[in-house]
């Protein structure tokens, strides 16, 4: 594997691993935050198990293309979730890192996300 490659999918991999764990260690706000956020009621409780799932996989380079395939998907998910809020013009917490992104929403958010979109494909070389 492509060291570049290597390297992006390791990093995306804690990334997603520290977001799904900081989203279960939030407990009770989370869910709440990212109803605020627009996330479907039905897929709330799964966001940070699967999270960890696939930053794991991605960490130790299980089940390649399909993690980063995944990681791709939701970053694009999170993404549209959050420009939408904006563009209706609500500013709600970002939920992305449970309670250490108790901030609103910005284009911050996206470009953040953008980073994370092109790890996602780097992943994938």
């Amino acid at each position: 594997m492509d060291t570049v490659a290597l390297v992006a999918s390791v990093v995306l991999g804690i990334a997603f691993v520290v977001a799904g764990g900081s989203k279960i260690a939030a407990g009770p706000s989370w869910p709440d935050q990212a109803r605020g956020l627009g996330a479907p009621t039905w897929v709330i409780p799964a966001v940070p198990w699967i999270e960890i799932a696939v930053g794991a996989m991605l960490i130790v380079q299980f089940g390649a293309p399909w993690p980063s395939l995944a990681a791709l998907v939701m970053l694009i998910a999170f993404t549209v979730l959050i420009a939408v809020a904006l563009r209706q013009g609500r500013r709600p917490p970002c939920a992305c890192f449970g309670a250490w992104s108790a901030k609103p929403i910005g284009v911050g958010h996206l470009v953040r996300n953008g980073a994370l979109m092109v790890l996602a494909l780097l992943s994938l070389l």
